[in-house]
């Protein structure tokens, strides 16, 4: 169970480093998930079941994009984020001088 959570943890703070590409992944697997169901549906013409599979992937990442928003909103209550970016500034470099 130890190693499971440990890469949940790490699976977690890649999502929450690369949050576009996480996003964009998951509005092309929407668009290709839809295509293949829609493509099974033989009553309806090509030009719908693409207009449906662009429909269903948008839906996909207007909830990628909120739940997206929940983590930052979530790293930034916690503090999680000043960590983050802490580690790319030096933050003794840029004081103000008195």
């Amino acid at each position: 169970m130890g190693e499971e959570k440990g890469k949940l943890v790490s699976i977690r703070e890649w999502i929450v480093e690369h949050k576009l590409r996480t996003v964009g992944a998951l509005w092309a697997s929407g668009i290709v998930g839809s295509l293949a169901y829609n493509w099974s549906q033989p009553n309806m013409k090509p030009s719908v079941k693409i207009i449906h599979a662009r429909l269903h992937a948008q839906a996909l990442t207007l909830a990628a994009l909120a739940g997206a928003a929940v983590v930052e909103y979530y790293d930034h209550k916690s503090g999680a984020k000043v960590e983050r970016v802490a580690k790319f500034l030096d933050l003794k470099e840029h004081r103000h001088k008195d």
